[in-house]
């Protein structure tokens, strides 16, 4: 909702996107650059750190007492 809101203010006062990227010294196309790299980065990270997490947590899942 704050975003929104936000938003039409922004529009309101014919503030854009764009408007924004260009006065922080960015282009739509290197921001979307960014977001790969991000994404590239990240994934690794999140699979080698699964392949620690999920066993151990199906192990203190299985060893739970049993409830009621």
């Amino acid at each position: 909702m704050a975003s929104l809101i936000c938003g039409a203010a922004l529009s309101f006062v014919d503030i854009s996107a764009a408007d924004l990227l260009a006065k922080a010294g960015l282009t739509p196309q290197r921001v979307v650059e960014l977001v790969q790299e991000a994404f590239a980065w990240a994934l690794p990270n999140m699979l080698l750190g699964s392949m620690i997490i999920v066993p151990l947590w199906c192990v203190a899942y299985m060893l739970r007492p049993p409830r009621g």
